[in-house]
């Protein structure tokens, strides 16, 4: 549905995106993930033929952004981060202009309209002034002028910014609800929002792709990488200099030391494959310490963004 093939975008001699591809498949929550000022908003502009690209090509549902962008435009809904709303109209009003505006036939408007606020939950409020709603909404109100004229697409830029967790929540089920029906890329750097919504992510930083995978994938193989919490009585350097000679083992880390306390915990590292925790269950009773409890952690998402994201130093937006 959505082919991007090695765009870049120059602002001056600044690549705000760099030689990105990627691709979205009919009916997928695609989420594009990146630190602030990592080519995001610059990419959705892009596709949204807003701007064009400097080189490289970008089709949505299979029509060319540069040269079809009107078709492009029939077949997305947009919602930037700040709704476009004209806050003295009602909502069924403006929803209407909207419908209009976007090509709905003058036979269905009604229909077009009610169905855009059944969706986003918001046909108790049609008759009321856009300026005295709550921003969760508002946001709601700018997610049916983006599928009021039933797009195949959704490009939904940041779309929970702002708003307080109950509201967070209530937008996310929505966005999901949408999925199958639409395809949807949602851009944020709010990590939570990836791993509760979307079905698969692409990171970029500094305009460039660095990772695309699944949400489990990166978190599970990317790092390639296990992490074990040892709580266990000891002498601290000993145990830490013993457990890192296992077979496996990469690096072993005194989290907190056993001052006050029955055992200290022992943060241990590995990007083997292999089951360490017998090993070093079996390590530590033949030394005599005391092993008071073993757990393993999951690399989180956050975990590889970190590791793949770096800060940004004169990128563009």
């Amino acid at each position: 549905m959505i082919d991007v093939k090695q765009v870049s975008r120059y602002f001056g001699r600044v690549a705000a995106v760099n030689d990105i591809s990627f691709q979205v498949a009919k009916g997928e929550i695609l989420g594009f993930l990146g630190p602030n000022a990592a080519g995001k908003t610059t990419t959705m502009r892009i596709l949204t033929t807003f701007i064009p690209a400097t080189s490289g090509t970008a089709t949505v549902a299979g029509f060319d952004v540069h040269e079809q962008s009107m078709q492009v435009r029939k077949r997305i809904g947009y919602l930037p981060e700040n709704p476009p709303l004209y806050p003295e109209m009602r909502v069924r009003d403006y929803l209407d202009f909207v419908a209009k505006i976007k090509g709905v036939d003058a036979k269905r408007i009604k229909k077009a309209v009610d169905d855009a606020m059944g969706k986003t939950a918001i046909t108790n409020v049609g008759n009321r002034v856009i300026k005295h709603l709550s921003k969760g909404y508002k946001q709601r109100v700018g997610l049916a002028q983006a599928i009021v004229h039933n797009p195949d697409v959704l490009i939904l830029d940041e779309p929970t910014v702002g708003l307080d967790p109950k509201q967070i929540i209530e937008v996310r089920e929505l966005i999901k609800s949408l999925a199958g029906e639409h395809t949807i890329i949602l851009s944020t750097h709010i990590l939570p929002e990836v791993s509760m919504t979307c079905e698969r992510v692409v990171i970029i930083d500094k305009g460039k792709v660095v990772a695309e995978d699944t949400p489990e994938n990166l978190t599970k193989n990317l790092m390639g990488a296990q992490q074990l919490t040892v709580s266990v009585s000891g002498p601290d350097k000993e145990m830490a200099d013993t457990l890192s000679k296992i077979q496996g083992v990469d690096t072993v880390q005194i989290k907190s030391q056993g001052k006050g306390q029955a055992f200290s915990t022992l943060v241990v590292e590995s990007k083997s494959r292999d089951e360490l925790r017998p090993v070093i269950a079996k390590t530590i009773v033949e030394k005599g310490w005391s092993l008071y409890e073993m757990k393993l952690e999951d690399m989180s998402l956050e975990d590889v963004f970190l590791h793949l994201t770096t800060k940004e130093e004169g990128s563009v937006q």
